[in-house]
């Protein structure tokens, strides 16, 4: 079957936190035989930070940011099974849902992926008259990049047909472990953009415990942050390439996941940085959100922190060969549980599932 996937950037992970989560899932299902065509708008200078080159995996067609081009590469919807348009690409999303809705075959199917579901939920929320909200009659069913049944709930209530979750995961040939890195030496790493929604729960997490145990060093990576007042004991480093996130992971003693507040509190939302963390044997120290044990166990596989003064007691008390030892127990259970192949097996079945639904129906 051909997938035409509209997504903000499948090259480039520049400001664009969905690029692992694509990369990982549209290659598990490309090597179950689908042939995927990605399509991604140059914009936000996305395509000047790209940090791999086009895979053999999945065509990547790159279109300029005008309404002219949009409309040029959502013509080719036509030509796919499965058409999916993912939320946040960047670009006139609006317009670019409205397109490829008018251009898809009546018998394609055709998804809403949504890799934000607390933000997008609460816009719909707002704005009755969301071209979005509008859109999920004629939508075949929206997946979303976690959430649980609270999101699954509240895509039901707004109209949606059929909500499923497909949670984020580990993809074992970009996340493992590697050699430790004297760059990244530390005991408290922490990787994320500086955004609206996150910065005050970084600042209860991380930047607080740092300033309470100055004889330990705190590592801040991810862009936006360098006019942040910090203690000096945090060594900011500014963006890490994602082919430097493996030695970002293993190096520090532990490494911190601190979620944005929507997806904190609606739970069941594990960021991408906790399976590539595991996948590269880290000891994770995650905030705490609903649902974590569904994935790694606490306090044998993760740390979990309900606030700052949490982050700061196990970093106390926490030793490098405890650390070790839950890394390696959180690699172990990611790769028998939670890579993207176990993922894409799981879509895969939603698709054909839905495509013997619809042959029956038709009969």
């Amino acid at each position: 079957m051909k997938i035409a996937f509209y997504g903000s950037s499948l090259v480039s992970a520049y400001w664009n936190g969905a690029a692992t989560y694509y990369r990982g899932l549209l290659r598990a299902l490309a090597a179950k035989g689908y042939d995927i065509t990605f399509y991604e708008p140059d914009v936000y200078d996305r395509q000047k930070n790209r940090d791999i080159d086009p895979p053999d995996w999945c065509r990547v067609v790159v279109y300029d940011g005008t309404v002219e081009a949009l409309k040029q590469v959502t013509a080719r919807a036509a030509e796919a099974d499965i058409v999916v348009k993912a939320s946040g690409v960047g670009f006139e999303d609006d317009l670019l849902l409205a397109e490829i809705l008018k251009s898809a075959r009546p018998d394609a199917l055709k998804i809403f992926w949504d890799v934000d579901a607390p933000a997008t939920l609460a816009e719909l929320k707002a704005y009755p008259e969301h071209p979005l909200r509008k859109a999920l009659a004629e939508i075949d069913m929206v997946l979303t990049y976690g959430g649980g049944d609270p999101v699954v709930e509240a895509y039901r209530q707004l109209g949606a047909r059929q909500c499923i979750p497909v949670y984020n995961a580990l993809d074992p040939e970009t996340h493992h472990p590697v050699a430790d890195d004297p760059r990244f030496a530390g005991d408290l790493g922490f990787l994320g953009n500086r955004l609206p929604d996150r910065e005050a729960r970084v600042e209860h997490f991380f930047l607080e415990p740092a300033a309470s145990q100055p004889g330990q060093t705190f590592l801040l990576g991810g862009s936006g942050w360098h006019d942040k007042p910090m203690a000096p004991n945090i060594i900011y480093i500014g963006h890490v390439s994602t082919r430097d996130h493996n030695a970002f992971n293993v190096t520090p003693k532990a490494v911190l996941n601190i979620s944005r507040a929507s997806m904190a509190e609606n739970g069941f939302s594990p960021a991408t940085r906790v399976f590539e963390a595991a996948g590269a044997g880290a000891c994770l120290i995650t905030d705490f959100w609903e649902g974590i044990e569904l994935f790694l166990k606490p306090n044998e596989e993760v740390l979990v922190a309900r606030d700052g003064r949490d982050v700061t007691d196990i970093m106390a008390g926490l030793s490098r060969e405890r650390a070790r030892e839950i890394g390696k127990k959180a690699l172990a259970r990611v790769l028998a549980e939670h890579t993207y192949a176990h993922r894409a097996e799981d879509v895969d079945r939603v698709f054909r599932d839905f495509a013997a639904a619809r042959m029956e129906a038709a009969e």
